[in-house]
């Protein structure tokens, strides 16, 4: 699920808002939002990771189809901050009531962070398991290596991963 700052479009340079008290104009503001994340990619595996527009950091977590199709999460292993990984590697798990799965990491990278939160209300990932926000489902933050930009251009964007899951789906 996206955070509703990737959601909202840039409003027309004509459009403006305005408060109104008593009937005057009390202010008026233009509306913009730039997006923060240029980049979402997706894997096989069904993790996602946001690269910042600086292609330095990122976030990652799983997709929401993944979600779904693991049912009710009841347990998230977070993975170890400060953990040099390699794209593929188990760096988490994610158990809930149906099954468990191990969280790969989408590129290689270094864990900077990891979201502390999954811990005590680990179905957080089943409401919002896409959204990299403060109270969202993300699993971790990382630092991007050299290797780890060779390994974004052979993961999904959007629709590409969207074809993929109605494919999987189909099976």
């Amino acid at each position: 699920m996206a955070s509703i700052a990737r959601c909202l479009r840039v409003a027309r340079p004509s459009a403006r808002f305005a408060v109104v008290s008593a009937s005057r104009t009390i202010g008026v503001r233009p509306f913009s939002v730039t997006a923060t994340n240029a980049i979402r990619k997706y894997t096989k595996e069904h993790e996602w990771i946001d690269l910042s527009a600086d292609k330095k950091t990122g976030v990652l977590g799983i997709s929401e189809y993944a979600a779904k199709s693991l049912g009710d999460i009841v347990y998230v292993e977070l993975p170890e901050e400060g953990r040099e990984a390699q794209a593929g590697d188990a760096i988490g798990a994610v158990e809930s009531v149906k099954s468990a799965a191990d969280i790969n990491a989408p590129i290689s990278c270094k864990i900077t962070q990891v979201n502390l939160a999954l811990e005590e209300k680990p179905g957080t990932i089943n409401q919002v398991p896409e959204d990299d926000s403060h109270g969202g489902g993300w699993i971790a933050k990382v630092q991007v290596t050299e290797q780890g930009l060779k390994d974004l251009e052979k993961l999904m964007d959007s629709a590409e991963y969207e074809e993929f899951t109605a494919a999987e789906g189909a099976h």
